[in-house]
Order: structure tokens, then C-alpha cells, then sequence
């Protein structure tokens, strides 16, 4: 049974840091992808980063590229994000998410990934 557990989020300010965590277990597949987003009230859910299992490639979406930094501890199971400069339109519930497969093509695609995690609120007060 695929288990992923976000942790990590919480209230922060303008400018601040939060590092969110997805714990991982039961993933079937070697190759597999290990993709964060995040879903503000009334938007669409959003691909924010990924990285593969199998050579630990990262890739980041333009609307986040250079706040956001994407690290695994292959020995814990875990997939970190690193989120700096934080701003109030960052205000979302963050999700981590496991796709089959490396679709370098979907990989900011939601209906792309199979395995949901529960999410974790990061609100950013201004």
C-alpha cells in the first residue's frame, strides 16, 4: 500500500523559510517520479517540482524556479522541499505526489501522478 505523509507546513511571514517534508512508502515501481504542488482556494492545483528515484534529476517549474530547492534522503524514504523568500501568494495546501514512470513531458501534470499524499497548509502572512 502507497503511503506518502506530508509534514512540514505552517504560518510564516513575508520573506520567511519553511523546509516540507513527504514521507514515502510502499511505491511499487523503480522508476518513478516524486512531484510537489500545491492548490490555493479557487486555483488550480499546480506543479511546483519534482525529483526522479531512480538518478535523483530535479526539475522546477518557472513559477517557482530559484525560491525552491527539491532533496531526497534515498535511506529515509524522503523527499524534501525547500522553500525561501516566501511570499502570500505561496499561501496554498502543498501536496507530494508519486508518478509512474519518468513523463518529462507531464511532469507538472496532476492527473499525471497516481498516489497522493494528504497535504500540508504553509500560509505566508504579509
Amino acid at each position: 500500500q502507497v503511503q506518502l505523509v506530508e509534514s512540514g507546513g505552517g504560518l510564516v511571514q513575508t520573506g520567511g523559510s519553511l523546509r516540507l517534508s513527504c514521507a514515502a512508502s510502499g511505491i511499487p515501481w523503480d522508476y518513478h517520479v516524486i512531484g510537489w504542488f500545491r492548490e490555493a482556494p479557487g486555483k488550480k492545483r499546480e506543479g511546483l517540482s519534482c525529483i526522479s528515484a531512480h538518478d535523483g534529476s530535479r526539475y522546477y517549474a518557472d513559477a517557482v524556479k530559484g525560491r525552491v530547492t527539491i532533496s531526497r534522503d534515498k535511506a529515509e524514504n524522503t523527499v524534501y522541499l525547500q522553500m525561501d523568500n516566501l511570499k502570500p501568494d505561496d499561501t496554498a495546501v502543498y501536496y507530494c505526489a508519486v508518478m509512474k514512470g519518468v513523463m518529462l513531458f507531464r511532469l507538472y501534470e496532476p492527473a499525471a501522478y497516481t498516489y497522493w499524499g494528504q497535504g500540508t497548509q504553509v500560509t505566508v502572512s504579509s
